[in-house]
């Protein structure tokens, strides 16, 4: 047997593995659910600074803005994608439009948008580039005659010049894109008095009231605020801190949500390391089982509304329920036969999350002709009795899902497209039968249904589905 080298006895195999282990354990004990937790408590103060400061409202972008802002204190949601900014891919998202933001703004001159990022970056993109973007084209389309606000304005300290020049260029092509959609112009122009003018706040600036006065003159500020100071090294240098640690939840929370963080922050933050995944999962089951009320259906389209399942028995045994169509979307998977409940009620077992958005394309011919039949009925019935319109007058349909953001828009927007020849409900007769539809005719409908409920949440799945099945030449 060879005698062991200097470089086995000082760096063996073992020592090795050992090295990396010990640093592996710090590293999860610095990442731990209690320093989330008590980051995301330390940053939620700059936020709550910030807004004190400053005397504007304050908007989450969700889903991590939220972990920053005491819910007493949160006015609005935000739903800006930091990919929309990602360089070489920047985006204005006919999905995501924000629309609602404009009526925040305009009554307080202005807002705070609330994000975070993780270590290494001082903000996210969202904030630095996806919003300037959202801004820009808004001025364009709001104020034509307002040529000093149509200039693209991001933090020069994260964003190049050539970046910049890169951006600019494609604003007229982000411009055509919300255009396209026939957005209500008028309408938006309503809620805001002057452009908007995005700015910016880290935990390394300086806080002062004047940071937005002036900009009043002119412009209703947009403060992009980034909740958690910049983190270069590793977290094992930060004594615990946590640069964004409301992000990646699906990682470290167990089920724990935002507005349960701020209910029982105290408990949380009093409770052992070890302890906290028991302490979080009775939360969440007590949540689930006790408190949440009948969700509220929300109408996103003429006689059409979604909602959560938890909606289904007060949608059901409606006093007006001779007059509601209602699909439920349910979390299991059931065979097709067994769909039809009653005439008014179809319940469609898709599964859960991607499998349920790929099934839904099969599902959906059935859930078409299913409403559809309903809403001819309804018109065949009212021209009997004389006061036919044409539309079925009184009728709604309801559909059910889940989260009440996903499937159930999805189904409405097939049905927006499938079921009526306009935006104004007229119910599609036998006729109409050969009506094409198309990318843009489909985002269209979409931007409709996106701006009367901004808290919808289709997925790309899903959405993909609708397409699919409303292009697909042999329906």
């Amino acid at each position: 047997m060879p005698a062991p080298t200097l470089a086995d006895i000082v760096f063996s195999e073992q020592a090795n593995h050992n090295f990396s282990k010990i640093l592996g354990d710090l590293k999860k004990s610095n990442l731990s659910i209690t320093n989330r937790l008590k980051s995301i408590q330390h940053d939620a103060a700059f936020v709550h600074e910030v807004a004190d400061v400053l005397g504007l409202p304050l908007v989450a972008n969700e889903r991590c803005g939220s972990w920053y802002i005491d819910p007493q204190l949160k006015r609005s949601s935000a739903y800006f994608k930091s990919t929309d900014g990602h360089t070489g891919q920047w985006k204005f998202s006919t999905r995501r439009l924000n629309f609602h933001l404009l009526e925040v703004i305009g009554r307080n001159d202005g807002c705070i948008i609330v994000d975070s990022t993780r270590r290494g970056k001082r903000m996210p993109d969202a904030l630095s580039k996806t919003i300037p973007i959202w801004c820009t084209v808004l001025n364009q389309a709001l104020f034509p005659s307002h040529p000093q606000s149509h200039a693209l304005h991001v933090p020069p300290t994260v964003v190049s010049s050539s970046e910049h020049s890169q951006m600019s260029s494609r604003l007229p092509f982000f411009l055509s894109s919300l255009l396209a959609l026939q957005p209500d112009i008028p309408s938006l122009r309503q809620n805001i008095q002057k452009p908007l003018r995005p700015l910016w706040v880290t935990p390394d600036d300086e806080l002062t009231p004047e940071m937005v006065d002036e900009i009043k003159v002119s412009f209703h500020p947009v403060v992009c605020c980034t909740s958690s100071r910049r983190v270069v090294g590793t977290e094992m240098s930060e004594e615990g801190y946590i640069q964004g640690a409301g992000d990646d939840t699906e990682n470290w929370a167990h089920g724990l949500t935002a507005p349960l963080f701020w209910a029982n922050q105290r408990q949380l933050l009093g409770t052992p390391e070890g302890d906290l995944p028991g302490l979080i999962e009775m939360l969440v089951a007590n949540s689930e089982a006790g408190g949440q009320a009948v969700g509220e259906l929300k109408k996103v389209a003429p006689r059409l509304l979604v909602g959560a399942l938890s909606a289904e028995e007060k949608a059901l045994t409606s006093s007006s329920q001779e007059n509601v169509c209602v699909v439920s979307l349910v979390p299991k998977t059931t065979e097709k036969e067994t769909w039809e409940k009653s005439k008014r009620h179809m319940e469609v077992g898709l599964g859960k999350s991607k499998t349920a958005s790929r099934f839904l394309r099969e599902a959906l011919p059935s859930i078409c002709d299913f409403v559809l039949r309903f809403l001819q009925e309804c018109v065949d019935a009212d021209a009997e009795m004389g006061t036919g319109t044409g539309k079925g007058a009184n009728k709604e349909i309801v559909l059910l899902c889940e989260s009440g953001r996903d499937l159930s828009v999805g189904a409405a927007l097939a049905l927006y497209c499938w079921c009526f020849v306009d935006s104004a409900g007229t119910v599609r007769s036998a006729a109409d039968q050969g009506q094409n539809h198309n990318k843009a005719s489909i985002r269209v409908k979409l931007g409709h249904i996106m701006t009367a409920f901004p808290d919808a949440n289709p997925s790309r799945a899903t959405l993909q589905s609708v397409n699919s099945f409303l292009m697909d030449w042999r329906n």
